[in-house]
C-alpha cells in the first residue's frame, strides 16, 4: 500500500511508519523541518514538506495515498476534516490516533477508580474532554461517506520509539523530573491507575488496523496497567533515589500544567482492548511497563 502518515517524525507516528516500511509499504511523511526531511528518508520515509494547517497538502496527499495514519494531533479537527473531504466515497482508510485520558476522571491522584471501560461501555467523558470526544464522533461518522474510518486510542505508551523520536510522554518526564530534582514525584498520593501498551504492540494494531478494521471501527490499545505509586517506585529503584514526594495536583498544575496534572497524571485511565483482540486477532507480546523499567528502560 502507498501511506500517507502524520507526525512522521513522533514517537508513536516514526514507530508506526517504520513498521510499516519493514512490512513493504510505500509511506510518506509530514514534516515541517527540512533538517528531519533527510532523517525520514535515511528511514525509508519519503518526506512531504507540510504542517497540519496546509489543508491543501493534506488533501491531495490524502487523495493521492492508499490510505492515511493520522498520528500527529488527536484534537485537531480542520486538518481531520481536509483529509476526510479528500478521502469521502473512496472506501480509504483513515485511522487517527486519539488518546485515553478521553475517560480520564477528577481524581487528583488520590484514588483508585473502579471503573474500567471498554468500547462497548458508554463513555464517562469530562468536561475538559468533550471537545475530542465530539471529535472522535465526527471521524466515526465519516464512515457513512463511504471513508473507512478507524480510530485508535492508546493508552499510557511505554517502549523505546523506532522512529526519530525514542521517547513517549508520561514516563520519561517522571524520570526527567527525578533527575532534576533528586526524588520521583506523583500526583497526590498516586492512587490513580492507567491502563498501558508497549509501542511495538501499538504499531502492531496499526498495521491491523489498515489490513481489516471495518469503517466506523473504535479501538481501545492496552495491555496491563500500573498505578503511579508502582510506577515511581519503580523509577526510583532504577534511579537509586528512595521516597516518592506526594505533590497536589493544583501545586502540580503549577509545575507542569493543568492538563499534564489533572489528565496526564492526576486522573484514572482504566480501558480494556476488547475488541482489538476480538476483530482484528490483536495478540500484545509485553504486558508490564514495570518490568520494562525495572529491566528494558535505557538510563
Amino acid at each position: 500500500m502507498k501511506l500517507f502518515i502524520t507526525g512522521a517524525t513522533g514517537y508513536i507516528g516514526g514507530s508506526v511508519a517504520a513498521r510499516l516500511v519493514a512490512q513493504g509499504h510505500s509511506v510518506r511523511g509530514l514534516v515541517r523541518d527540512r533538517t528531519k526531511a533527510d532523517l525520514l528518508v535515511a528511514c525509508g520515509i519519503e518526506p512531504v514538506i507540510g504542517s497540519l494547517d496546509d489543508e491543501r497538502v493534506l488533501a491531495r496527499e490524502a487523495r493521492e495515498a492508499d490510505g492515511v495514519v493520522n498520528t500527529a494531533n488527536a484534537d485537531h479537527l480542520p486538518s481531520l476534516l481536509a483529509m476526510l473531504e479528500a478521502l469521502k466515497g473512496s472506501g480509504k482508510p483513515l485511522v487517527h490516533t486519539s488518546g485515553s485520558s478521553l475517560i480520564g476522571d477528577d481524581a487528583r491522584g488520590n484514588r483508585l477508580s473502579e471503573a474500567i471501560f471498554d468500547e462497548e461501555t458508554p463513555f464517562v467523558v469530562e468536561a475538559g474532554k468533550q471537545a475530542r470526544h465530539a471529535l472522535n464522533g465526527t471521524v466515526l461518522a465519516a464512515a457513512a461517506q463511504g471513508v473507512r474510518t478507524v480510530i485508535i486510542c492508546p493508552t499510557l505508551i511505554y517502549g523505546e520509539g523506532r522512529g526519530l523520536n525514542p521517547h513517549s510522554i508520561q514516563i520519561p518526564f517522571l524520570v526527567e523530573q527525578a533527575r532534576s530534582h533528586g526524588v520521583v514525584r506523583v500526583v497526590g498520593q498516586g492512587l490513580n491507575r492507567w491502563s498501558t501498551v508497549h509501542i511495538d504492540d501499538l504499531a502492531d494494531l496499526y498495521l491491523l488496523a489498515l489490513e481489516k478494521a471495518p469503517a466506523g471501527s473504535f479501538y481501545f490499545a492496552e495491555s496491563g496497567e500500573a498505578s503511579f505509586t508502582a510506577i515511581g517506585e519503580e523509577i526510583s529503584a532504577r534511579l537509586g533515589l528512595g521516597r516518592l514526594e506526594s505533590v497536589p495536583a493544583e501545586e502540580a498544575a503549577k509545575l507542569w500544567g493543568p492538563a499534564r496534572a489533572y489528565y496526564t497524571y492526576g486522573s484514572n485511565s482504566r480501558v480494556r482492548a476488547k475488541r482489538a483482540r476480538r476483530e482484528l486477532g490483536w495478540t500484545p507480546c509485553h504486558e508490564s511497563a514495570l518490568a520494562w523499567i525495572r529491566h528494558e528502560m535505557t538510563l
